[in-house]
């Protein structure tokens, strides 16, 4: 009689089925429930939209751009400034000038600022003010879309429309659309007449 148990509980114990399984068992019967298919495709859903709309890999994605100034040489000084950070530090000039076709040229030199998504070069009527109190207060008022950033290092040049009256504008932003916020900011000093 007792090899007849040893035989029994041999044989139970080979089919006990191991925590493991039993964890697999419970995962498959809890993905059957249509209420966590749904969350799980929720879910997905979010972190795609998410990653599309915050682009967090463009934070390490640096993009140099180097443009020579147009020829016919540096042109005329109409105004400058100096970049300061806001959202994210920020370095580098803005001088726009004055090339001998008459054509006015906004020229980001030396910039050094962090990528980011839907980034802007904004012409502004705003006071620049340094720290998080300046970063919203571009588009409070009058700005001129010079277009998209070219890269968020080096230096480059963005055409200013005949018809933009240079004395309405008082610096330039780096301005992040998709967020509403400015990466930096110069002041603008006049040198001349526009």
């Amino acid at each position: 009689m007792s090899i007849s148990r040893t035989a029994e509980s041999t044989d139970h114990a080979q089919h006990t089925p191991r925590p493991s399984t039993m964890r697999a068992r419970r995962v498959r019967s809890w993905l059957r429930k249509p209420v966590i298919r749904v969350m799980l495709a929720v879910g997905v859903v979010a972190v795609i939209a998410g990653l599309a709309l915050f682009q967090p890999w463009q934070l390490w994605v640096d993009k140099t751009v180097n443009e020579a100034l147009p020829r016919g040489g540096p042109g005329v000084l109409i105004a400058q400034g100096t970049l300061v950070s806001h959202q994210h530090a920020t370095s580098g000039t803005v001088r726009i000038l004055r090339l001998a076709d008459g054509s006015r040229l906004l020229r980001l030199e030396n910039l050094d600022t962090t990528n980011g998504p839907d980034l802007k070069v904004w012409l502004t009527d705003a006071p620049v003010r340094t720290g998080n109190a300046g970063r919203r207060v571009f588009d409070d008022g009058r700005h001129l879309n010079l277009g998209q950033l070219k890269g968020n290092k080096g230096s480059q040049n963005y055409l200013v429309p005949q018809n933009a009256d240079l004395g309405q504008y008082r610096s330039v932003t780096i301005w992040c659309d998709r967020f509403n916020v400015s990466f930096g900011a110069a002041p603008l000093a006049a040198k001349g007449t526009s």
